[in-house]
Parts: C-alpha cells; structure tokens; sequence
C-alpha cells in the first residue's frame, strides 16, 4: 500500500518535458474555449510538423476538432485533412483510417454532413485504404481518459500499445498505464 501512495504522488508531478503550451492547449480544450484551443493546438501542429513529425497528425487533428466546435468549419476541416495526409504520407493507413472515420461520426453528430462527406472522399480516394487489414482485437487493460502528463485526451482504441499494459499519448509520447 506504501509503493502505490509513492506512485500516485509521482504521478501527480507530471512529466517536466511536456510543453507548457500543449498543457495549455489540453486545458482550453477541457474548459469549452474551443477557439483558443484550436489556435493553442494549430500552433504546436505547425511547430512539429518539422521537429516531431509523429507527433504533429494528431495535434492537426485536435486543432481541427477545436475549430469546429468554435464554428470555425472550414478551418477545422482542413486541419483535419491534412492530420490525415500527414499520417498517409508516414504510412500510418490504419491510424489515418480510425481517426478518419471518428472525424466522420463526430461531423455527422453535429449536423455537418457536407464536411464528413468531405473527410470520407479523402479516406476513400486513398490508394493505400484499398487493403482491409483489421487488426486483430486483443483485450487491453483499462487506460485513463486523460494523460497523466499533458492533459490530452487518451482514446484506448487509437493509442500505440508499447507493450501489454503500457501505451504511448499520441501528444506528447509519455507513457501512460491504468
């Protein structure tokens, strides 16, 4: 019981490498300031397109999901359009597939059925979805919803796994487990 007290105090001083500004970003985002999200997390995509290419898909994404809550639409689609190019051009087809398709139901929840029929013309024009190679579906533990370091949303379905119980936050990289 001692050890599990000293890990949760450990966790709750956060990951000293995660940048201000992505907490920030994950803060607006929490609060209902979807504009000021969506510039928070324009502003990091921009930056990691060139330092953190791996990094960078999901941050356009978040920034264009921003922007659409804010009735930014246009914006937003096309951050979420190029967040999936990017993840096309690294070869990442199955990640690119998933968050297409949550783009899609998420665009169609809200009505914005012109912008979802744009998002799945670009994810049926892709020339590498033409093979369906589902995943096999293995049971996972239980993650939680937020990263312990940045704040960004963990989602159990799109996270890279880096071993059996232990996943990799798609903004930051901290590992993070149940």
């Amino acid at each position: 019981m001692f050890r599990r007290r000293g890990q949760r105090a450990f966790r709750g001083l956060g990951n000293p490498n995660i940048p201000p500004m992505l907490q920030r970003a994950n803060q607006l985002m929490a609060s209902g300031d979807y504009a000021g999200a969506a510039q928070a997390y324009a502003n990091l995509a921009q930056g990691a397109e060139s330092r953190f290419p791996q990094r960078a898909p999901f941050l356009f994404m978040e920034a264009g999901r921003a922007a659409i809550l804010s009735g930014q639409n246009k914006i937003g689609v096309a951050h979420v359009k190029h967040g999936l190019t990017l993840l096309a051009s690294q070869g990442r087809i199955p990640r690119m597939m998933a968050l297409g398709q949550r783009a899609v139901d998420q665009l169609k929840g809200l009505n914005l059925n012109a912008e979802a029929d744009e998002i799945a013309n670009l994810l049926n024009a892709n020339p590498s979805t033409s093979f369906s190679a589902e995943p096999a579906i293995t049971k996972k533990p239980i993650l939680p919803t937020h990263c312990p370091s940045c704040g960004g949303a963990v989602r159990p379905d799109e996270v890279e796994w880096l071993d059996d119980v232990t996943a990799e936050c798609a903004y930051c990289g901290s590992p993070v487990r149940e």
